[in-house]
């Protein structure tokens, strides 16, 4: 892990002027980053980084994580997306159905514990998919919340259970509020159809709701909850929270 995060530290150093296109492009070809997947939701701003994946080495793999409990818009806009900008490399990750028959035989685990939903539907289906890969690609961003602030380029994510230790990478990471909706508008993006209807953070549609005007971004997810990320590990047959990893 020490030598992972040296390798973070460096990357850090030679890409910290860079901008995020240009962090995005050189790490999708640097060898010392190792073989990357993009993570998307195909949510409200999705389309920046999906746009920037295409431009740089459309091959880049694309993991889509459907739990079964997205919105149809969600759906819909992740097919016309994909064809729209040409992503060579499309992979629809699932949860496995029998963990769903046994540990959410109704769909209804999202009301009693958010946390093993998501652990079910979102991070152990994504640990699998990522099975394989020396990192992978995030569209976080230092202003979306305290668990954010220091965000870097590239991070490392500590080994547990499924890896030995990975990077991060966040070519966003020093964008402010507005710089998104600028790049989908300088580049004539589609946008995600649930935005106009005041979803400015989009996840599963149980634990999505508007957003009012005024309040934060991310307000609507899992909205009246201790809960304000989907990211959680298992480790030794134990949900633990790990509220940056969203």
């Amino acid at each position: 892990m020490s030598d992972l995060q040296a390798r973070a530290d460096a990357l850090n150093a030679a890409y910290r002027h860079h901008s995020a296109i240009a962090v995005l492009a050189r790490a999708l070809h640097d060898p010392d980053v190792g073989q990357l997947a993009l993570v998307s939701s195909f949510g409200a701003e999705s389309v920046v980084l999906l746009h920037m994946v295409a431009l740089a080495r459309r091959e880049t793999p694309v993991i889509f994580l459907e739990t079964g409990m997205l919105f149809p818009e969600t759906l819909v806009y992740q097919q016309e997306l994909a064809e729209r900008l040409g992503l060579k490399d499309m992979r629809v990750i699932r949860p496995d159905a029998a963990e769903l028959k046994a540990e959410d035989p109704a769909a209804m685990l999202h009301q009693s514990n958010p946390d093993a939903c998501c652990a079910l539907r979102k991070t152990v289906p994504l640990a699998r998919a990522l099975s394989g890969f020396d990192g992978w690609i995030t569209g976080r961003k230092r202003y979306q919340g305290a668990a954010r602030a220091d965000l870097e380029f590239f991070e490392v994510e500590e080994a547990n259970s499924t890896h030995q230790g990975r990077l991060k990478v966040n070519p966003l990471a020093h964008w402010q509020p507005g710089d998104a909706r600028t790049y989908i508008e300088e580049n004539r993006l589609p946008r995600h159809p649930l935005v106009a209807q005041g979803y400015p953070s989009i996840g599963c549609m149980p634990c999505t709701s508007p957003v009012a005007a005024g309040e934060d971004e991310r307000a609507g997810r899992w909205k009246g909850q201790d809960k304000t990320e989907c990211g959680i590990h298992i480790v030794d047959g134990k949900i633990v929270r790990q509220g940056e990893n969203a």
